[in-house]
């Protein structure tokens, strides 16, 4: 496994309805490296965002979709997805303020 700090583990936001909803419930979605755990995803999130304590961490790996062009199919890269709980004494993140 690869040496990942801190700041290479949060790729970007995830900003779908479902996302925004669970924004009410401090809940926040990221895309995250793919060989990245929750306990460094959890140290990723309160060392970027000061203010924020992490509850608990949920990972789910996305495969690649299939996709074709012409004669010829291929699969889209996969990715690793992060749904990040937030203790209710923790400050909101701001990235998703202006939303």
């Amino acid at each position: 496994m690869a040496d990942i700090k801190y700041y290479d583990v949060i790729l970007k936001p995830v900003i779908t309805e479902k996302s925004m909803a669970g924004m009410g419930e401090k809940k926040y979605t990221f895309l995250v490296h793919p060989e990245a755990t929750k306990s460094q995803i959890k140290e990723a999130v309160e060392k970027m965002f000061e203010g924020t304590k992490v509850a608990k961490v949920n990972t789910m790996n996305m495969d690649g979709k299939t996709k074709r062009r012409g004669m010829t199919f291929g699969k889209t890269a996969k990715t690793k997805k992060a749904i990040v709980q937030l203790t209710e004494e923790s400050k909101e993140i701001e990235i998703f303020a202006g939303l």
